[in-house]
C-alpha cells in the first residue's frame, strides 16, 4: 500500500509518516521545497506550489489513498491578510489535488483530509457530535465550511472521502500546549475569562493513531478528533500547574487583555465546544489517552 501525505514535514504528518512505515505502507509526499524531495521508494518526494497552481502529477502513481493535512497554522495573529492565508491554503491545496486527479488515471480509493472542530459554535452547554450541520457563522465555521465542501469535490471522482475535525492537539512539540506551559512554568497559570468553556482535546499520539485507523478500515464520513473526556479552560491549566507541580491561583485572564494582545484570534482561548468522540470509539478506535491529567503527565 502507498498513501500521498501532503503536510507530511509538520507536526502531526511527521508522526503519520512514521507510523505508516511501521506498519509497512510506503509513503510518497508534496513538498515546496525542491531540496526536500527524496527519491527514496518509502519515502518519494515530489513537488508542487499551490500558489502558482504547480503539481508533479508522478505523486499519484501507485498511491491508494490520499492523506491531506497541508494549511496554514491558525495559531497566528488574523490580520485580514493572514486570514485570507488560512483559508486560501485549505482551499487552494485542495482544488489542485481535485483539478489534477481529473485528468489523470489513478488508483485513489480514500481521501482523509483535516478539518476542526472549531466548525462548531460556541456553547458551553450544547455537546456537538458528527451530524451538525456547519454553518458560517463565525471566521472559524467559515474555514471548516468552505475547507470541507472543497474535500466533498473528490467524491465524484469515485473516491472515498473521510474528514478528522481536530480538537486541541497536545504535543510537546508544539502547538498550544507549549503556549499554555509557558506562564505556568513562571507561576503565572491562570484560566482564561469565566474558564468555564469547553476544550475538547486530544493527546498528538491518539490523533496520530485514529488518523490511521481511518485509512486501515476505510471509514467514509466525519469523525471527530477529540479524546473521550473534554475539559474546562480551567481545568486544563490547573492540571498543568499540578502535573509541572506550579502554583494555580492568579486571577483569570479578561477577554478584553488577550484581545489587545491577539486580536481576533483571542477566540481561540475563549469560545467553548464540547465535542463527542463516540462515533469513532463506535468503529472500533480505541484512546489510549482519555483523561487529560495521564495525557498532560505523559507530555510534560
Amino acid at each position: 500500500m502507498r498513501v500521498l501525505v501532503t503536510g507530511a514535514t509538520g507536526m502531526i504528518g511527521q508522526d503519520i509518516v512514521k507510523l505508516c512505515h511501521r506498519h509497512g505502507v510506503q509513503v510518497s509526499y508534496l513538498t515546496t521545497r525542491k531540496s526536500q524531495i527524496s527519491k527514496d521508494e518509502n519515502y518519494l518526494g515530489f513537488y508542487w506550489n499551490p500558489k502558482t497552481k504547480e503539481i508533479d502529477t508522478n505523486c499519484f502513481k501507485n498511491v491508494d489513498a490520499i492523506i491531506h493535512l497541508a494549511a496554514a497554522t491558525i495559531a497566528k495573529r488574523w490580520t485580514p491578510c493572514y486570514k485570507h492565508e488560512i483559508l486560501k491554503s485549505r482551499t487552494e491545496t485542495t482544488k489542485l489535488l481535485v483539478n489534477n486527479l481529473k485528468g489523470e488515471s489513478h488508483d485513489i480509493k480514500q481521501v482523509i483530509s483535516a478539518s476542526a472542530i472549531g466548525g462548531y459554535p460556541d456553547s458551553i452547554t450544547n455537546y456537538y457530535d458528527e451530524s451538525y450541520k456547519i454553518k458560517e457563522t463565525s471566521f472559524l465555521s467559515k474555514v471548516v465550511y468552505t475547507w470541507e465542501k472543497e474535500v466533498d469535490a473528490f467524491k465524484p471522482l469515485g473516491i472515498t472521502v473521510s474528514k478528522i475535525r481536530i480538537g486541541l492537539v497536545l504535543s510537546n512539540k508544539g502547538g498550544m500546549l507549549q503556549e499554555l506551559v509557558k506562564p505556568v512554568n513562571f507561576g503565572l497559570g491562570s484560566a482564561f475569562g469565566s474558564g468555564k468553556q469547553w476544550q475538547s482535546w486530544i493527546h498528538q499520539y491518539d490523533l496520530t493513531q485514529l488518523i490511521y485507523h481511518v485509512l486501515k478500515f476505510k471509514l467514509e464520513g466525519v469523525y471527530n478528533a477529540v479524546a473521550p473526556n473534554p475539559v474546562t479552560n480551567k481545568e486544563l491549566i490547573k492540571t498543568t500547574a499540578k502535573v509541572l507541580e506550579k502554583p494555580f491561583f492568579m486571577p483569570n485572564v479578561p477577554k478584553f487583555a488577550m484581545k489587545l494582545i491577539l486580536g481576533k484570534m483571542h477566540t481561540l482561548l475563549y469560545e467553548s465546544q464540547r465535542v463527542s468522540s463516540k462515533k469513532i470509539e463506535d468503529k472500533g478506535f480505541f484512546f489510549k489517552f482519555h483523561h487529560i491529567e495521564p495525557a498532560l503527565f505523559d507530555l510534560l
